[in-house]
């Protein structure tokens, strides 16, 4: 057995439900940081811990709520559990605690640190709940003086013409995915919804089995795509219970560590779980450049580079977590991992985030955590965890196993990223004018129905362009939302920030 082989020997996830006001997202952190201590069962382990990572707050890159967040939690964390550790952060994405696991592995098997506790959460339902009552909370602001080490450099999710067009919102780019999906099958409108029906209906089933999941019940195919009891429609063809949860009370860690610091501590080597594989890429970062819309060859390439370095097959894995924020998302994964999205295995580990919830940027350490703690009950061998960042742009994968391998953990693993930016990208035409196909579309709800519809699509020379239907035209929308359109003809007219889509 290789000592310096990385190893998960403890984890940890609460949910709050009270919406608490007296609770800041520090104390959050660190109360699941002092469960997953606990977890391990090693009195000695806190003083081996030598680095710290805090994912970010997704409220910190919202200029409003940002000044109430915490600065340095990883700091101020470090002082409450009395650490003597380096503190790391980085961008916001769902990405991210995949993204720094595989980092850490790297550090640990360089022998840089020796055990890492991983932290991350969100109190976005509190957090409105106190902005809706005007609640103080100023006591949120309290945190560390030392910056953290934060890892990559941020970078604009979207154009400037995607955001004017309304692309910066999750809610309405992912429905793009979803109509090209669509198209890209030949499912006519009823099949479709069925299967979107089940997709969730199937993923409920394990939120309903789950403790920790902020909506814990099971949903029918049926209750999925129904618009009453408060399921509206958000974004066509996407019911509320179709779109991540955001207002959640939720936090997660892990703690990472080799096989031979655990053999020094007297860890059980029935609590090790290894990390067999691990990879990260990006796809092409704006979406109106990507030719294709239903597909992720980062996401292909990276699940294929991290089982070739665990050595295993997909079929020789028993549990998956694919990020699941809408629909769309957990049917390009299944395709780019070759998994058929109703495999018995499921898609899920914690019910995913349109029903265990969505903290933010924290989502997949909630996922590792459970992988983690179901490999360790010896529900499975081997499993894999996916993260995805922005709009099926940033993705990173590890893939998990009760298993030591019999290879060790490669430092210099395979370039996958000069590959995928070698690929070619479309030309966006901003001032698009004249007559275009549709490529993808999605129609945003309203209290009163539908109001307003995306258009990405192409001219006749091949450029993209990105439209919005006229304000009012209730014609174009129905249309949109009686058929597939994609493939359809219209005309683009230019304007001063938003360009226009008609039939």
């Amino acid at each position: 057995m290789i000592d310096s082989q990385p190893i998960f020997i403890a984890h940890a996830q609460q949910t709050w439900r009270d919406r608490d006001a007296a609770r800041s997202p520090l104390d959050a952190l660190e109360a699941v940081s002092r469960a997953a201590v606990d977890n391990a069962g090693c009195a000695g382990l806190a003083q081996c811990i030598d680095t710290v990572a805090t994912i970010p707050f997704l409220a910190t890159q919202v200029p409003d709520l940002a000044g109430l967040m915490p600065p340095h939690p990883g700091a101020a964390l470090c002082q409450r559990l009395g650490l003597q550790a380096q503190t790391f952060s980085t961008d916001v994405g769902g990405n991210t605690p995949q993204l720094m696991v595989n980092f850490f592995a790297d550090r640990l098997v360089a022998g840089t640190s020796r055990a890492v506790l991983l932290t991350g959460g969100e109190l976005f339902a509190t957090l409105f709940a106190a902005l809706s009552s005007g609640h103080d909370i100023s006591h949120w602001q309290q945190g560390g003086e030392e910056p953290a080490i934060q890892l990559g450099s941020p970078k604009e999710p979207c154009s400037a013409l995607e955001r004017a067009h309304g692309l910066f919102e999750p809610i309405n780019t992912y429905p793009l995915f979803e109509s090209a999906l669509r198209h890209a099958r030949g499912w006519d409108r009823a099949t479709h919804l069925q299967r979107l029906g089940r997709l969730i209906s199937d993923m409920s089933a394990v939120a309903a089995q789950n403790p920790h999941a902020w909506r814990g019940d099971f949903v029918t195919p049926e209750q999925a795509l129904d618009t009453a009891s408060g399921n509206r429609m958000i974004t066509w063809p996407y019911t509320k219970v179709m779109n991540a949860i955001l207002a959640v009370d939720m936090a997660a860690a892990v703690i990472m560590t080799t096989v031979g610091e655990a053999r020094r501590l007297g860890i059980d080597p029935a609590r090790w779980v290894y990390l067999r594989g691990g990879a990260e890429a990006n796809d092409i970062w704006n979406v109106s450049e990507r030719p294709v819309l239903h597909q992720s060859p980062a996401l292909a390439a990276c699940a294929g580079a991290a089982l070739e370095m665990a050595g295993l097959s997909l079929e020789a894995l028993d549990r998956f977590d694919l990020y699941s924020c809408f629909p769309s998302a957990v049917q390009v994964a299944c395709d780019a991992i070759g998994l058929a999205v109703d495999d018995p295995r499921g898609v899920t580990v914690t019910g995913g985030l349109t029903l265990f919830g969505g903290p933010g940027n924290n989502y997949s350490l909630h996922a590792i955590a459970e992988m983690v703690a179901q490999l360790q009950a010896d529900k499975g061998r081997h499993g894999m965890v996916t993260a995805n960042g922005n709009y099926l742009t940033k993705h990173a994968v590890g893939i998990y196993s009760r298993d030591a391998g019999t290879s060790p953990w490669p430092l210099a693993r395979p370039e996958l990223q000069t590959t995928l930016d070698a690929a070619p990208r479309l030309q966006v035409d901003a001032a698009a004018s004249g007559a275009g196909s549709i490529d993808a579309c999605a129609v945003a709800f309203d209290k009163e129905g539908p109001s307003r519809g995306i258009v990405l699509g192409r001219m006749g020379d091949g450029r993209r362009f990105i439209a919005n239907t006229p304000k009012g035209d209730v014609a174009t929308l129905e249309r949109l939302l009686a058929s597939d359109p994609v493939g359809e003809q219209g005309r683009v007219t230019p304007g001063d920030k938003v360009n226009r889509f008609e039939f």
